[in-house]
């Protein structure tokens, strides 16, 4: 079997048919039958994206196309002509938050941060209450991974590490919320779609003997 080479495809989400009509395009040498020629392939990228047709949208074809033909492609842009400059910038990237490395990556930062706030509250009812709501969530985290067991005794110990110490959950008012409730599925079973309860329930009824 012989395998043919081709040039890569600078835009591979429109395919070489479009990378082929623009170099097309690029041939010929009148300049209204080349704007006439762009303007058909401006139709056929929008047809392979038809949910993207909007002025935004029509703007970055436009770009697109400026990229495909090397910037050589030679007609009366609609918006701005785009420059090699302006399309090849990449912005900075973003740096990981290291300077305050998470302590227990299934709570993530936001308990850890939640933690924080608690220990620095002075008044002693609203700190009870941020720790019950910090709980709550922690075991809402649990929820995701384990549906059908959350170790809150684990969960008392994991708020008292996150603190030093500083945080207690022994006063009468601690108690978590059920599963049920914090469940993120609405104590949907797990690998059911509410859809699929529903035709099992419509089957049942199909099923049950008449009275």
């Amino acid at each position: 079997m012989q395998v043919i080479e081709q040039e890569p495809l600078l835009m591979p989400e429109y395919g070489r048919n479009v990378q082929r009509m623009v170099e097309y395009a690029l041939t010929l040498t009148d300049k209204a039958e080349r704007t006439r020629c762009v303007q058909a392939i401006m139709h056929t990228m929008e047809n392979l994206f038809p949910y993207l047709k909007n002025e935004e949208s029509r703007h970055k074809m436009y770009d697109h196309l400026a990229m495909m033909s090397g910037f050589r492609l030679d007609i009366d842009f609609p918006y701005n002509r785009p420059t090699p400059d302006e399309l090849r910038y990449r912005p900075e990237r973003l740096s990981y938050n290291t300077a305050q490395p998470v302590r227990y990556r299934h709570y993530g930062r936001i308990i850890q941060n939640m933690v924080r706030e608690a220990m620095d509250e002075t008044d002693e009812e609203r700190r009870k209450q941020l720790v019950l709501r910090i709980a709550n969530r922690m075991k809402q985290n649990y929820l995701v991974w384990n549906k059908d067991h959350v170790d809150e005794a684990r969960i008392k110990e994991d708020i008292q590490t996150l603190s030093d110490g500083r945080l207690s959950c022994d006063f009468p008012e601690f108690q978590l919320a059920s599963a049920k409730l914090l469940n993120p599925q609405g104590g949907q079973p797990q690998g059911q779609t509410f859809q699929q309860q529903g035709k099992k329930k419509r089957k049942k009824k199909r099923n049950a003997p008449a009275n």
